[in-house]
């Protein structure tokens, strides 16, 4: 029987089997970016950075994802996943997939990782391993540098358990009292106002075999561990182990009972400092049990949420290595390029410093000459992106700047401009959402300093995330008014976009501009747009839209046509555009996803998915654009955005989807598309089976990397030898 006999009647696509898991393929996705750090491939200090990144991102899904799974468990809801799980069948099934990975990183850590970057003279070290001099000189950085900041909690009957802080490291001490020889228990908390990384002085780097350092360290904690006499003088220092908790930090904040969503995202950041309930104990494994077991009640945790460790706690810290001044170890350094059609434009910093523009061609007559399509970090995000707000911050004929903020730099130049804009009279409406997860407070602060300096900002909507990234600029020209858009598919963040692969189309096309205005008073006021012009906005239009446009291709498939559909993003987990996806399969449209993340959807299953492929690239850049190709009988259609295929996405976000219609950026388009499919140095094929098996290429020569090509073809582009 051929896939387009079967109907969609004979199949149950609900079917729990017809599903991945999303925490489980979170942790997939997760072990990819492990496994970076396994390949000898990956230069020694890059990997060290991938090796970081995976506890980093572990840390975030227990403060976030685990706790809720938790707060489901207490309370006790049985609603099943896709997949057919429960929250406590979840959590145990994390646990089973978790605990291996954490062990395996753990151990490559200390038995390949370290032993190389002694190779490369750079020596973390353990206590036992320094010489007498090197300890005389941590004893007084000791007394010095950390003593101060020290406070030893006795733990007794007068003395309850304290309250330990989210992602505190700790030690657990045991001391002796010499005159009664009763046992007591003491909590010291590592000072996170520390480096995590005591380093010697450079007289000090000679290694245990003699060798000399180039970089060389002992632990904070080991530090105090070994003076732990300055602090209990008199007593007999009997044990001492390190322990790190993880809290609920999850941000709730009830939207509707606010008065002022600002304060109350401040109240909620106050709390999240401290957590909530523990949902995570890592301890060295040497602990003894009666000590494990004190440590596990008082925090109210159970034994599956506890990780034994044998070896270093806490290697998110590791990422601080990166900034060792070996570029030998690192991977080639890369600055994005000016695109070549760029490259006469007014110079931005002169701009800035005088507020004047020099004589060459303006942003404005460079964009209305055609659409233009930016691909970062390939691209130079500061020369185009940024260069077009900032022209238009001292550009006399601008008259209005709209844009939105989700996440952006401590130091941002885009705010910079913004705040030059409303001091040169422009009239500048800015939303920040205050509700970007993790970096609410930097939000608030900017937040702050614009309204101060008299920029328009909004907050967002009651119960939807502003998360898509537009700005639209107004300009008087002539006897008419034009408008100017940006629409992204990355944050407006100088930083990121050096790390991250995004997609911006800039434009000055009227419907995308009135779209904007349409959008922006939706955000800003007290509209309720209904429909748009060309864009797809969610929770608006975007689901229908995008519903409509692979039902096509599955219309075109049933009637004797080719079906083809390639989409790009972060993440798919919505079951209802997986479920459309399966329909369009079963029709014989042919399917690529290219997403790095999350995917609940099952590929290669026969009759229902084996025309569905799916891919994940993890590389030295975040591949965070999207991109969306319906074939169209020959007719194309492509987007690009801010939005993922998932539920927050499409229903609880506002996200801006744009056409992109220029034949020339179509193909561009359809060009990246084609070499990230073709890779096979940094992409996984995902099984039906949920297991991804990395690609091999049959010889060294002969390896694609996409990232790799992209930035070959961008320095081509761009005249640079």
């Amino acid at each position: 029987m051929t896939n387009t006999t079967i109907t969609n009647q004979a199949i149950n696509l609900k079917d729990a089997n017809y599903y991945f898991n999303r925490e489980l393929s979170w942790l997939e996705f997760n072990y990819r970016v492990l496994n970076e750090a396994f390949d000898p491939r990956t230069p020694l200090l890059e990997r060290l950075k991938f090796m970081a990144i995976f506890s980093s991102n572990l840390d975030e899904f227990f403060m976030v994802r685990i706790a809720g799974l938790k707060q489901q468990a207490l309370a006790g809801v049985s609603k099943l996943t896709a997949d057919g799980r429960t929250p406590n069948e979840q959590l145990e099934a994390i646990r089973e997939r978790l605990y291996p990975l954490i062990q395996q990183q753990v151990k490559h850590f200390e038995e390949i990782i370290k032993p190389q970057l002694i190779e490369n003279r750079i020596y973390l070290l353990d206590y036992v391993e320094i010489n007498q001099e090197q300890r005389a000189y941590l004893h007084q950085f000791f007394e010095e540098n950390i003593f101060p900041v020290l406070t030893p909690l006795a733990i007794d009957p007068s003395h309850p358990f304290p309250y330990i802080s989210n992602l505190s490291m700790n030690l657990a001490v045991i001391i002796q009292n010499p005159d009664t020889e009763e046992e007591l228990f003491a909590r010291i908390k590592v000072p996170d106002v520390l480096p995590r990384f005591v380093k010697l002085p450079k007289h000090l780097r000679q290694g245990p075999t003699g060798k000399s350092g180039i970089w060389m360290a002992v632990t904070l904690e080991q530090v105090i561990a070994h003076n732990l006499e300055s602090l209990f003088p008199g007593m007999n220092i009997q044990e001492c182990y390190p322990f790190r908790v993880t809290r609920n930090a999850d941000l709730a904040v009830e939207e509707d009972e606010a008065d002022d969503l600002l304060l109350a995202i401040e109240e909620g950041l106050h709390r999240r400092k401290f957590g909530g309930s523990s949902v995570r104990l890592e301890i060295n494994n040497s602990i003894p049990q009666h000590l494990r077991a004190k440590l596990m009640t008082e925090l109210g945790l159970e034994e599956n949420d506890v990780y034994d460790i044998e070896g270093l706690l806490g290697l998110g810290d590791l990422m601080s290595l990166i900034g060792l001044d070996l570029p030998e170890l690192k991977d080639k350094s890369w600055t994005p390029v000016i695109p070549r059609i760029f490259q006469n434009l007014k110079d931005i910093s002169s701009i800035e410093e005088t507020g004047k523009s020099q004589e060459h061609e303006d942003i404005f007559s460079l964009i209305r000459q055609g659409e233009l399509l930016v691909h970062h970090p390939y691209q130079s995000f500061s020369d185009t992106v940024q260069q077009l707000i900032t022209q238009a911050a001292y550009d006399p004929k601008v008259q209005a700047i709209k844009m939105t903020l989700y996440r952006t730099a401590g130091d941002s130049p885009i705010v910079t401009a913004l705040i030059a804009a409303a001091e040169n009279g422009k009239q500048v409406a800015v939303l920040v959402e205050l509700k970007a997860r993790f970096d609410e407070e930097n939000n608030i602060n900017w937040a702050r300093k614009l309204e101060q300096k008299g920029v328009h900002v909004v907050y967002g909507l009651v119960g939807l995330k502003t998360h898509t990234k537009v700005v639209l600029v107004v300009r008087q020209e002539d006897d008419k008014i034009r408008r100017y858009v940006h629409i992204g598919t990355g944050n407006y963040n100088h930083k990121t976009a050096r790390l991250y692969t995004d997609l911006g189309l800039i434009s000055c096309r009227d419907e995308l501009g009135a779209d904007l205005t349409d959008l922006f008073n939706f955000l800003t006021g007290y509209s309720r747009q209904k429909s748009y012009r060309k864009l797809l906005v969610a929770p608006v239009n975007l689901r229908e839209r995008m519903t409509e446009l692979i039902r096509r291709e599955a219309d075109i498939a049933r009637n004797g046509g080719t079906g083809r559909i390639v989409a790009k993003m972060n993440s798919l987990v919505d079951s209802k555009m997986i479920l459309e996806l399966y329909k369009a399969s079963i029709a014989g449209v042919k399917i690529d996803l290219i997403i790095r993340g999350i995917c609940c959807l099952r590929p290669g299953i026969e009759g229902v998915s084996d025309n569905i492929k799916v891919i994940s690239i993890i590389g030295r850049f975040l591949e965070h654009s999207r991109i969306f190709y319906f074939q169209n009988s020959g007719n194309e259609e492509i987007y690009i955005g801010s939005a993922d295929w998932m539920g927050r996405n499409l229903n609880r976000r506002v996200e801006a989807i744009t056409p992109v219609e220029s034949p020339e950026l179509i193909s561009d388009l359809q060009e990246i598309l084609g070499i990230l499919l073709a890779d096979n140095r940094q992409a996984w094929d995902l099984h039906s089976d949920g297991r991804y098996i990395q690609r091999k290429a049959p010889s060294e020569n002969r390896e694609q990397s996409a990232q790799n090509i992209l930035m070959e073809m961008a320095l081509e582009s761009a005249g640079v030898e």
